[in-house]
């Protein structure tokens, strides 16, 4: 007897189709943070290590470069990098109570965006 060929269901319209969202580990204790994403984008993508390391670099590369230049970066749903300067002013070192002047600096600051906020 021939095989009947099988009936594949289809999505009815009505119902909206939604990606299951994606699960990650978090970095393992006692593994460097580095070579954790390093993994995981090996294993997101199926690349080499030697590729995911060169992503990651890129990617901090990138980062690093527009935050020298004055320039937020911004990564939809993760957050916002900014540079942010701090006025030099006056302070007091407390082994001795001596009044020290303190250095103008900029840092930079991540503000979180609304996905991150949620998942945390």
């Amino acid at each position: 007897m021939a095989k009947k060929p099988s009936k594949k269901s289809t999505p009815q319209k009505s119902q909206a189709t939604k990606k299951p969202a994606r699960r990650y580990k978090a970095t393992p204790e006692g593994t460097k943070d580095r070579q954790h994403l390093i993994g995981v984008i090996q294993s997101g993508t199926g690349c080499t290590a030697a590729a995911a390391r060169e992503t990651l670099t890129a990617l901090l590369g990138t980062i690093t470069a527009s935050l020298k230049k004055n320039q937020r970066v911004q990564l939809a749903g993760f957050g916002t990098f900014t540079v942010s300067k701090r006025a030099a002013r006056k302070g007091v070192n407390p082994r001795t109570g001596e009044a020290i002047k303190i250095k103008a600096s900029r840092s930079v600051r991540l503000k979180a965006g609304r996905t991150l906020k949620n998942s945390v």
